[in-house]
């Protein structure tokens, strides 16, 4: 992995990881495009903390009162209120994909991985239920409204985006409009939601890492990962929460039924 492949694959990790559009998809399809090599487990965690990195900076006044709010709710034991409600919530979302992923993961890359076929008309399906769900979707609950019920709804979508192609931001936010939910509450719905899943694997692949160590001239590369993926999942961010505020969700779709029929084109042609 050289310095120019890191730079690319963070931003496009940053960039696609935080927009409905499928990181895994595009992380899977770009480097068998230009024929590079796999990134390997150093670049995994690269791309993993700098994610993480992202949504803590982002989202800290939001961590700092979820971890408050779930202390109160403990000590208290009410979890009526929406505050003391919602890492609760957090919590049981994101237990379908934790199971999901410590059973299946394995067995789903490797379907995948060889398989842009079926990557390409995942993002071409996935991305036409997000236009389904923002085209019916009521869009009036705020984040108030989140219950647990529907968090367990939003967490088994989730657990769906272990295929490349679904995104999961864009299977999240599909599975809160279908519920009724807000698209800027959808969204960062599922940027908190995620927030139990990055760490968790940043962790994961930072725990490999340290048992194997850091192999021999991919130090700067992963500091170049780790720095491209966390500056633009920032950006994609807060550029994603002002999106919605006013846009459909259009753009990410016809992006998404382009780059699938592209890839279809590429391999079928």
């Amino acid at each position: 992995m050289n310095s120019i492949h890191a730079a690319v694959l963070g931003a496009l990790q940053g960039f696609t990881e935080i927009l409905p559009i499928s990181s895994s998809a595009h992380l899977l399809v770009v480097p068998w495009i230009f024929g590079w090599p796999e990134s390997g487990i150093t670049f995994d965690v690269a791309l993993h903390l700098g994610t993480l990195i992202a949504l803590c900076l982002y989202f800290h006044r939001d961590i700092v009162d979820l971890v408050a709010n779930f202390c109160t709710g403990l000590m208290r034991r009410n979890m009526l209120s929406p505050a003391t409600r919602l890492p609760f919530c957090i919590i049981l979302g994101t237990i379908p994909a934790t199971f999901t992923g410590m059973f299946l993961e394995g067995p789903i890359e490797k379907i995948f991985r060889e398989n842009p076929v079926i990557i390409a008309l995942l993002l071409i399906v996935f991305g036409l239920l997000l236009a389904f769900s923002d085209y019916v979707g009521l869009k009036r609950w705020k984040m108030d409204r989140i219950t647990f019920s529907s968090a367990m709804v939003i967490g088994i979508a989730q657990s769906l985006a272990l295929m490349p192609g679904v995104s999961r931001s864009g299977i999240t936010i599909t599975a809160a409009l279908l519920l009724g939910y807000k698209r800027e509450t959808a969204a960062r719905f599922s940027f908190l939601l995620s927030l139990p899943i990055v760490a968790g694997a940043a962790l994961l692949k930072l725990g490999e890492l340290v048992s194997r160590g850091i192999p021999a001239g991919e130090f700067v590369p992963l500091l170049i990962g780790v720095s491209a993926s966390a500056l633009v999942g920032y950006v994609s961010i807060a550029f994603l929460l002002r999106f919605v505020q006013r846009h459909t969700l259009s753009p990410f779709v016809w992006y998404r039924v382009l780059a699938g029929s592209a890839i279809l084109f590429y391999v079928l042609v």
